[in-house]
């Protein structure tokens, strides 16, 4: 039980990381790049760090992504057991009989 628990807590760890720290890791690295390139659009330094952040956000938007696409598969396999019960009682589970 202890070591499910651990890995549980692993992995919402690994996901927190991966969906929110990643995306901000990576977007304040390119703020520093920028800072460093003093802001000027002919520094090399600036222009990786304004791609750092695009990178960032579409990081940030992959995640969001999935969590929809997760999210909707949830919606389906509600709607599947609510048919599922439609079938067998001839109503549908949060109407009465």
């Amino acid at each position: 039980m202890t070591g499910s628990h651990s890995q549980s807590k692993l992995g919402r760890t690994a996901l927190a990381a991966t969906r929110l720290w990643l995306p901000v890791v990576i977007a304040v690295a390119g703020l520093v790049a920028i800072l460093i390139g003093h802001g000027r659009p002919s520094s090399t330094l600036a222009a990786a760090g304004v791609s750092l952040i695009i990178v960032a956000l579409i990081v940030w938007m992959i995640n969001w992504m999935f969590r929809m696409s997760v999210e909707s598969n949830r919606d389906r396999e509600r709607e599947e057991q609510a048919r599922q019960y439609f079938d067998r009682h001839g109503h549908w589970p949060e109407e009465g009989p």
